[in-house]
């Protein structure tokens, strides 16, 4: 029966990541609220910058009291405050600041609260698959865009920018009350029927659940919050940066360009999926490796590439190491830290993901200016990929607790 259950529980994650990962269509905003508003492109941006900023920051506190009152509260109030945020910023009207606290800072806050829940019930609801689980549940996040970007573009042309936000902001808190319900975690000790844990598994998995405080006392945290700034900064460096980097270095329309957005985007779905299922099998640490290592490659040939369809290619598998770069470290810190409180150790960690997201667009478009050139700055990034190998290769558990 519980088995069964854990099922449909994974399921209903796997939709609320997806409502949540609408944030990721934010682009197609962009240009309708400049036009409209007449703000500057920076000052429509800037509303993503602080929603994700927020998110990381919200994540942590989710963490914290998904541990204290369980997860089903936290993912109703996330979802209800994600849809609250995106519907109040229908009333934005010549209000950047309304935009930026409804969207940013209250939508911001509920995507925290609920992003955090799926990656905490899942991981121990299946210690058997927790990669492939957790890899499944933010690749719905990372998929979020693709089903809402070209649904908020046909609603933008027929209704307007701000109607716009108004029924997704409705459409977002119906899902996310629905599938938030279920999440639940499993009965105290549980584990799935005949699973038993292979000498791979054990070797990398602590024999202890620690408390944050305890995790934060070891390196390993560290590291592991280390290694997901490394591999999201070198990410977003390129996702921040996607048309014109298409258009300048294989000299494309801007139509163009944005088709290979649409596909290069794709990767960073697919990416949460497959690196997490492949962790399964050959540890999170190798895993972080051979991303590393093709990011190097990628990331070096990419200014001086000719062809669009293999600049399409390369950045579509970047934005796949992106990707698993989140589909991944969820189940490297249940390993190493246990997954009782995988929800505030690992929600802690997101700051990685907020302090990247604005290091990596930073420096890429620092370098730009500064040289030229896109060159340079991805030579930059293939360089510090290749520093960020010996990360995952000294990385190890931290001390067996004592008998």
């Amino acid at each position: 029966m519980e088995n069964s259950k854990r099922w449909g529980i994974a399921l209903a994650g796997i939709f609320l990541q997806m409502a949540l990962g609408s944030v990721y269509a934010w682009s197609v905003f962009r240009v309708p609220l400049a036009k409209q508003f007449h703000w500057t492109i920076s000052e429509v941006t800037l509303t993503f910058t602080i929603t994700i900023f927020v998110l990381g920051i919200a994540a942590f506190f989710g963490g914290l009291w998904l541990n204290k009152s369980g997860p089903r509260i936290v993912a109703l109030t996330g979802g209800f405050l994600y849809g609250l945020g995106t519907f109040l910023a229908s009333l934005s009207a010549a209000k950047l600041w309304w935009l930026y606290l409804s969207y940013g800072l209250i939508g911001g806050i509920g995507l925290g609260f609920a992003y955090i829940v799926p990656v905490a019930v899942l991981v121990k609801w299946f210690p058997d698959r927790r990669g492939f689980i957790t890899g499944v549940a933010v690749g719905g996040f990372g998929a979020g865009a693709l089903i809402v970007a070209p649904v908020a573009t046909r609603l933008i042309q027929s209704v307007g920018v701000l109607p716009t936000f108004a029924y997704l902001g409705i459409a977002y808190l119906v899902v996310s009350m629905v599938t938030g319900f279920f999440m639940l975690n499993p009965p105290e000790g549980w584990r799935p029927e005949g699973w038993t844990p292979t000498a791979t598994e054990t070797a990398q998995r602590s024999t202890k659940d620690y408390t944050l405080g305890e995790a934060l006392k070891t390196w390993q945290w560290w590291a592991l919050w280390l290694l997901l700034f490394l591999n999201t900064s070198a990410g977003i460096s390129l996702i921040s940066q996607e048309s014109p980097v298409f258009q300048e270095i294989v000299k494309v329309s801007v139509i163009v360009a944005a088709g290979m957005v649409g596909i290069a985007s794709i990767g960073n779905a697919v990416g949460r999926v497959f690196w997490a299922w492949v962790s399964d099998s050959i540890t999170r640490r190798f895993t972080f490796v051979v991303m590393f290592l093709i990011q190097v490659t990628l990331f070096w040939m990419l200014p001086s590439l000719a062809s669009a369809t293999v600049l399409a290619v390369v950045s579509f598998i970047i934005l796949m190491c992106y990707g698993g770069g989140f589909g991944t470290m969820p189940a490297f810190a249940a390993d190493y830290f246990g997954s009782k409180n995988v929800g505030p150790i690992y929600g802690l960690m997101l700051t990685a993901w907020g302090c990247a997201s604005a290091f990596g667009p930073l420096l890429i478009a620092h370098l730009r200016q500064s040289s030229g050139s896109y060159r340079s700055g991805f030579h930059v990034i293939a360089v510090v990929m290749v520093v960020s190998v010996v990360l995952p290769l000294i990385v190890h558990p931290p001390a067996k607790a004592a008998p």
